[in-house]
């Protein structure tokens, strides 16, 4: 004859595979990357010795103050987040968890995305000398720009190195700095026409211009709402669209024309 089974155990026996379950859960790992903010570099500065922006074959003007491009930090394609992790990541302010096909080419070994993300950062230096020259309508025959930047890849920096050839050419046009003696910060792509694209963890790269000084952000104008979102206190943000908005901003900005300052 077989007994009853109690309430307590009854429920203590149909515990078990649920719990089974979450243990298996918390342990596979999950097809997410975890981001965070990562370095920001002055294109306006050196890097390992040399300075990032090099001209020669026209007049190189000294530049005060900082423009900051910035960086996330992803974990990388090989990395398997467990649901702890990413569930830790999911509640703070200060990480991003995003779908590892997002970030990275599905299939693509750690060194084949560093190989990847190298050539994207060459393609931007090229496409940002082009748009700076063709800005101040030099001949890219006649001036020569080398862009030095180590250890970091991927398209993102190229409006700033765009900005930052600018304002070693040529300041605010006027004899003084685009900066106006401040840490500008900013992200996005550029095209050699002078277009400024979309980028990804703006609200990560906000924070990392923030920790490091800077005031003002210059974000893509389609990506004004995620910079919105976790915003350092005190911090200005100045929608772009191309090279020749930010260049009309800075000039405005320095003056103090408050008018002609976009806003997101």
């Amino acid at each position: 004859m077989l007994s009853r089974l109690t309430r307590t155990r009854a429920l203590a026996l149909c515990a078990l595979p649920v719990a089974a379950l979450f243990a298996v859960v918390g342990l596979a790992p999950l097809p997410y990357a975890i981001a965070q903010p990562g370095s920001t570099a002055d294109v306006l500065g050196v890097d390992e010795g040399r300075p990032v922006i090099t001209v020669s074959g026209a007049p190189v003007r000294p530049t005060e103050g900082k423009l900051l491009m910035t960086t996330i930090v992803a974990t990388g394609p090989s990395v398997d987040n467990d649901f702890a992790t990413v569930a830790d990541a999911w509640f703070r302010a200060d990480r991003a968890v995003l779908p590892r096909d997002s970030v990275y080419p599905p299939g693509k070994s750690d060194a084949e995305v560093e190989k990847h993300n190298l050539g994207q950062m060459k393609e931007s230096q090229d496409a940002a000398t082009l748009a700076a020259l063709g800005y101040l309508d030099l001949d890219p025959k006649d001036v020569k720009v080398t862009l030095h930047l180590a250890d970091i890849g991927g398209p993102s920096a190229g409006f700033l190195f765009s900005l930052g050839i600018v304002d070693k050419l040529d300041g605010d046009g006027a004899g003084g700095d685009l900066t106006g003696g401040r840490t500008i910060a900013g992200t996005g792509t550029i095209e050699p026409d002078g277009t400024v694209g979309a980028v990804g963890g703006v609200s990560l790269k906000t924070q990392a211009a923030g920790r490091d000084g800077a005031s003002v952000f210059l974000v893509p104008k389609a990506e004004c709402s995620d910079a919105q979102a976790e915003l350092p206190k005190g911090m200005r943000l100045i929608p772009v669209s191309a090279l020749s908005d930010a260049v009309a901003s800075l000039r405005a900005l320095e003056q103090g024309q408050e008018a002609k300052i976009p806003s997101c």
